[in-house]
């Protein structure tokens, strides 16, 4: 569960960590009469589950009231990736002198929590990791003992030659550490953690993370859960009883088993293809979390093909078959469909599909392969559409 900058940031004050202050409006004139209060330039930032704030137009300064209150009016009601913004953090601006990066996160490839720190603050992190990897210093906390102080000390020295300023992030790091252990985080994030003209060290901004399986003992935390600030396919999922994640590829998955997703999403990088997405069905043999999961992937614009991958164990493939020969005479669906059903009740599966023209396979490479070159002929189909349509309206194709 994802919690909004301003509920990170009540977090991270109540753990002793340095933020400044600031409070959410949901109307221009709120925005504006916190500014006033302030009495100060301010910065307005939409509050979205979603990085890239800045790049999309949702964090201004603002000098004064009058234009904090423009400001709000302009971000409010902004899409952002998909999400609408509904309130705004008003917060005063700082001076800045450095900006840093700090998080601590769930590395799964060293099985514990890891800190990440970097001097290359502000921007997207990832974008650091795959230019300048060499700018990022990593430390796996060992579960046992937690993070010591000497630890602590050196990430601060990591990034700070200044030794007061080093201690004061090794405070923040031992505070930082204790948010991702008390409050059952996955990711707990300053970005940027920066330095003001007097040498002050502030968390500028706040991204926490909490795990979902955590949160029947983060029962006050669970209470800050947003539906609205979420992905509107994720909740439909949630509702339907499936595991989705929105991702940025052309090939819609629907596999049963989590296992098996992730399998497939690497089987489709690995013959140079890209998932739209992670979508669990689960292991029951419902027919309709078949239909619903349809209905979720073809709502996303960006699919160009889409890949059943199905392994009957507890499945049955039948049913399957079934549930998707139900959501293709409802829906009704432009974009072509790869298919692969092996397992329980496989013949019948197969039979059913054949009854109303729709190929399958038992290979999974073949079905992947197949997939890949159903997105790339639409998305070339729809390429040379549209430059015909240029070429007819009197434009040019270069």
């Amino acid at each position: 569960m994802k919690l909004h900058e301003y509920q990170a940031k009540d977090v991270f004050r109540s753990f002793g960590i340095p933020v400044p202050p600031g409070r959410v409006a949901t109307t221009a004139g709120e925005a504006g009469e916190i500014a006033r209060e302030y009495g100060r330039p301010v910065v307005v930032k939409a509050q979205v589950h979603v990085g890239g704030r800045g790049k999309a137009g949702g964090v201004k300064l603002a000098q004064d009231p009058a234009e904090a209150r423009a400001r709000a009016q302009a971000i409010l009601g902004m899409d952002i990736k998909g999400l609408t913004v509904r309130r705004v953090l008003v917060t005063p601006a700082e001076e800045i002198a450095s900006e840093a990066y700090a998080a601590v996160i769930l590395d799964r490839a060293a099985r514990c929590a890891t800190f990440m720190v970097s001097r290359a603050g502000g921007v997207d992190i990832e974008q650091v990791a795959a230019e300048t990897p060499e700018l990022i210093v990593r430390l796996s906390v060992d579960p046992r003992y937690g993070l010591l102080e000497h630890q602590a000390l050196g990430l601060g020295l990591a990034l700070y030659d200044d030794l007061r300023q080093a201690r004061a992030a090794a405070g923040i790091f031992g505070a930082l550490w204790r948010v991702f252990l008390e409050r059952d985080a996955s990711l707990a994030e300053i970005n940027p953690l920066v330095t003001t003209p007097a040498g002050d060290v502030v968390a500028l901004d706040a991204k926490l993370v909490i795990d979902d399986n955590a949160l029947f003992r983060q029962r006050e935390l669970e209470a800050l859960h947003d539906p609205e600030g979420e992905e509107p396919a994720e909740l439909q999922a949630r509702a339907a009883g499936l595991s989705y994640v929105k991702l940025e590829g052309s090939i819609g998955c629907i596999v049963n088993g989590a296992g098996l997703a992730m399998a497939t999403m690497d089987l489709i990088q690995y013959y140079g293809g890209d998932p739209a997405n992670f979508l669990d069905i689960g292991g029951s043999s419902n027919p309709d979390k078949v239909l619903n999961a349809m209905r979720i992937l073809l709502g996303d614009p960006h699919v160009e093909a889409v890949l059943f991958n199905i392994f009957g164990g507890i499945t049955r493939c039948d049913d399957v078959a079934n549930g998707l020969v139900a959501a293709l005479d409802q829906i009704k669906p432009d974009v072509p469909i790869a298919i692969r059903l092996t397992g329980t009740n496989e013949e019948e599966a197969l039979e059913i599909l054949r009854a109303v023209g729709l190929p399958a396979t038992s290979s999974m490479d073949e079905v992947v392969q197949r997939a890949i070159e159903l997105a790339r002929e639409r998305t070339s189909a729809a390429g040379r559409q549209a430059v015909a349509g240029r070429q007819a309206g009197g434009g040019s194709s270069r």
